[in-house]
């Protein structure tokens, strides 16, 4: 460059970014560079060093011109969504660190040769500024801008480099319209946007790559582009989770949704909506039951059932536990918590009712005794149609064990297990216990006082029937 030729252009720079490093500054121009691929649909930017240990970095759009060294936001890149720049300060607080760092920068396009130095401002002598010079170009046809840098080192673009999910290798696992859901590799999680990192979590199930920006982001994004704080982007990460449908995803959060009570759950599942979407998305999905600690603890015999019948287990916090009964799934079904479950087994329970021809003599003369314990009441109340023997029972919700007895009052009709004809006393105990409930339309209490009222009543009727027997 025969720098007689070159125009000396005042880049103005006011302040100088001094905790930037070098790989910072060639952050700024690898991100210029994508940014241009993307609006111009051009091949993939180069990275690579020569002969001489220079490092050059190539993009194959457009071409740099002095009006990009110009302070202010960049129109074509705030209409874009997926850009990366947005300042249109970023190259010269790059240009302004390279000076302060001792590296040589060579810039060359169809439009000119530019190198950096620092020469008098204008109309101040004793004041020096930072300068482009520009040359006419080496190269009119040139395709692209190609940065080459003398005194950058391996480690300035390794480092540079990591800042770019492009370069990072990560695993993404699932793209929404908000953004996207990455394996979390060994170490931090990292939190990208538009591809460029802008802050590490420690205890992040994932890492993101945020395409969309709110005003919160927006606000948020400095010149440095590090260390964005959690508050600016964590509405837009719960926004990519709830908009995820991957079953690898659900299974991660899922999973650790189940870690709750150890207190070993990553972040995003002490949300409370990011827990509410695991449990509608699963609800969806799978066979499950959402139960509470609590749950767990006083219902064991209900969680065995559960699994019999191949339900996953998925213990919940106590407070999305307790909203659950008002919840619904993608579908719009119930979300399958313990009243759901319990009402979802009574629906399907199937009885397997034995003809009373069928029964044995001994359960014979006990069943025979129907109208005789119903006369020491009065006679069978007009509400109940009918008694029915059944080998099979559904469970006591309470405790999930085979109920002795039920009242069906859509069906007008006691239902009794076989088993309780195996004496007089337990099975009129049985059958004054329900009889009770479909005369006063109450439902059970408490398992242990209902059995042994049962019990109580039951020797009552056969010490009647004893005294007085009908055969």
């Amino acid at each position: 460059m025969n720098m007689n030729e070159a125009v000396p252009f005042d880049l103005n720079i006011e302040k100088i970014l001094e905790d930037w490093e070098i790989c910072h500054a060639i952050r700024e121009i690898i991100a210029n560079a994508l940014d241009e691929q993307l609006l111009t649909k051009t091949p993939d930017i180069k990275i690579w060093k020569d002969q001489s240990h220079q490092w050059h970095i190539r993009d194959f759009g457009r071409g740099l011109q002095y009006e990009h060294l110009t302070q202010k936001e960049n129109q074509e890149k705030l209409n874009n969504p997926n850009m990366i720049g947005k300042f249109g300060i970023g190259l010269k607080d790059a240009f302004a660190t390279f000076n302060r760092q001792n590296v040589n920068v060579m810039i060359q396009s169809k439009y000119g040769d530019i190198t950096l130095s620092k020469s008098e401002k204008h109309g101040f002598k004793d004041l020096l500024t930072l300068h482009a010079y520009i040359s006419p170009p080496s190269d009119p046809q040139f395709l692209g801008t190609e940065f080459i840098f003398k005194g950058v080192q391996d480690n300035d673009i390794e480092k540079a480099k990591t800042l770019f999910l492009m370069f990072s290798h990560e695993n993404k696992l699932e793209s929404t319209k908000f953004g996207e859901v990455l394996e979390r590799s060994s170490g931090m999680a990292k939190i990208y946007i538009n591809g460029v990192k802008v802050s590490e979590e420690e205890n992040f199930l994932f890492s993101y790559n945020i395409t969309s920006l709110n005003d919160s982001i927006r606000k948020a994004l400095n010149r440095e582009r590090t260390n964005v704080g959690r508050n600016a982007y964590s509405e837009r990460i719960k926004s990519i989770l709830k908009n995820c449908k991957n079953k690898l995803v659900i299974s991660f959060l899922v999973e650790d949704l189940g870690n709750y009570e150890t207190g070993d759950t990553h972040d995003e599942l002490k949300w409370i909506d990011i827990q509410e979407y695991a449990v509608k998305i699963l609800n969806t999905q799978e066979k499950a039951v959402f139960l509470s600690s609590d749950d767990l603890i006083n219902n064991p015999m209900m969680v065995d059932e559960a699994k019999r019948a191949g339900y996953r287990i998925i213990s919940v916090p106590e407070n999305l536990g307790e909203k659950i009964a008002d919840m619904r799934d993608l579908s719009g079904n119930p979300i399958r918590g313990i009243d759901q479950f319990g009402k979802e087994y009574d629906e399907s329970f199937e009885f397997k009712f034995v003809d009373p021809k069928d029964l044995m003599a001994s359960e014979k003369e006990v069943f025979s005794l129907t109208s005789d314990i119903f006369k020491l009441i009065g006679g069978k109340p007009e509400i109940i149609k009918e008694v029915k023997i059944s080998e099979t029972m559904k469970k006591d919700f309470g405790t999930f064990e085979d109920a002795e007895g039920v009242w069906e009052y859509a069906n007008r009709r006691i239902i009794i297990q076989r088993k309780t004809l195996s004496s007089i006393g337990k099975f009129a105990g049985v059958l004054l216990h329900e009889t009770a409930h479909a005369i006063s339309g109450a439902p059970d209490v408490d398992r242990d006082f209902e059995l042994k009222l049962s019990e109580l009543l039951g020797k009552v009727a056969a010490k009647a029937l004893t005294q007085n027997p009908p055969f």
